[in-house]
């Protein structure tokens, strides 16, 4: 039989004690007010999370501006008070039931499908993302392109993550990760296809790397010791899933090495299978890598569920903490069925889709 008293030793990250490494991902639900606030029933799926067992919720992408953030309609936001006073409730929940929760800011950019602010979005260039917007979260037809950000708007963005930072402080969220992942608009600054410029924030991964490093260290210096920062980086994108870094283990050193150097408390990894190597002319996967590289503590993601799979990740050292995602849909109290070594229950797939459409959602004894 397995081992699996890896994922059930504690960790610190930063100022914050987690009490076991199995975290929830951050995925899109769509389940927010129209105008961003936070609502019960969102307040009911991090709840049972909590109650199941895992020891970090990471929450679905919040807009932190009232400019181009917004990705999705119905995404919830922290942009105003209004908004992040409206998150208490969900957080106060949380820690009742024992379990931690970072805010996730996440600014669309050019991937934006949904902004009741604007009707234009932005991107490091006038490049339109490749493929086609999710109808699952009710997008239709091509990403449209982008107009260039100028570098007044980058101030006012870096501006917006640490007052939206702030907000989450003040909401009583245990840390913030920074959305650097999935092609959304830090992402776009990192993809060499999608950043076209030629200032200091385009051409090479130092160039590249820098827009993401400076909102990283801004948010780390605003919230101060206290409260846990980190940033979440992939390759692959919502519009672009075999995307890779061109600079390979090269270009993996200066990224993950200039993000460690903004005094970030972690990185988060999210592949489409974390066990796999990110690179074809290399060993290591995403994680190693960043761990290697970052200086500092991993959670890794993607396609974990299997315990096996997680607990292999923390026990070889390539991560610190595994995040779950469509697992910990289909089984909301994975934490403890595993460490009692009982049965998954029988998956019903209406859990995949945005949380929007999910009904009786809580469970009544997660454990």
């Amino acid at each position: 039989m397995t081992d699996y008293t890896p994922l059930w030793s504690p960790i610190r990250i930063g100022s914050m004690e987690l009490e076991n490494r199995v975290a929830l991902a951050p995925m899109t639900r769509i389940s927010a007010t129209e105008d961003g606030h936070a609502t019960e029933r969102m307040a009911s799926y991090y709840r049972t999370f909590a109650r199941g067992g895992f020891g970090l919720l990471i929450t679905e992408g919040i807009y932190p501006d009232t400019a181009h953030s917004q990705g999705y309609h119905f995404q919830p936001g922290i942009a105003t008070e209004e908004q992040a006073r409206s998150w208490a409730p969900i957080v106060d929940g949380v820690h009742t039931a024992g379990s931690k929760i970072f805010a996730q800011l996440m600014h669309a950019g050019a991937q934006s499908q949904g902004n009741r602010f604007v009707t234009t979005s932005v991107g490091p260039s006038a490049v339109a993302p490749k493929g086609e917007q999710l109808g699952f979260y009710r997008g239709e037809g091509p990403y449209p392109v982008p107009a260039e950000i100028s570098e007044a708007q980058m101030k006012e963005v870096r501006e917006g993550f640490v007052a939206a930072a702030l907000r989450a402080q003040q909401a009583g969220f245990d840390g913030v990760e920074i959305h650097g992942a999935n092609g959304y608009l830090l992402d776009q600054f990192l993809t060499d296809y999608l950043n076209q410029r030629g200032d200091h924030y385009g051409g090479s991964p130092e160039n590249r790397v820098r827009f993401a490093a400076e909102i990283c260290r801004d948010v780390r210096e605003a919230v101060g010791p206290g409260m846990t920062v980190g940033i979440r980086i992939s390759q692959a994108k919502v519009s672009d899933t075999d995307h890779k870094w061109s600079g390979g283990v090269e270009e993996a050193e200066v990224i993950f090495g200039a993000l460690g150097g903004t005094g970030i408390d972690f990185v988060h990894t999210t592949e489409h299978r974390a066990t796999e190597p990110a690179f074809e002319d290399a060993e290591e996967t995403l994680a190693a890598l960043a761990k290697n590289y970052s200086g500092v503590p991993v959670i890794a993601n993607g396609k974990l569920d299997d315990p096996d799979t997680a607990v292999s990740m923390v026990a070889d050292g390539s991560a610190d903490v595994v995040a779950l995602g469509k697992g910990a849909l289909a089984n909301r109290n994975w934490p403890h069925l595993v460490r009692n070594n009982l049965e998954f229950g029988e998956l019903d797939a209406s859990v995949f889709a945005p949380y929007a459409d999910v009904k009786d959602w809580e469970l009544e004894d997660p454990a």
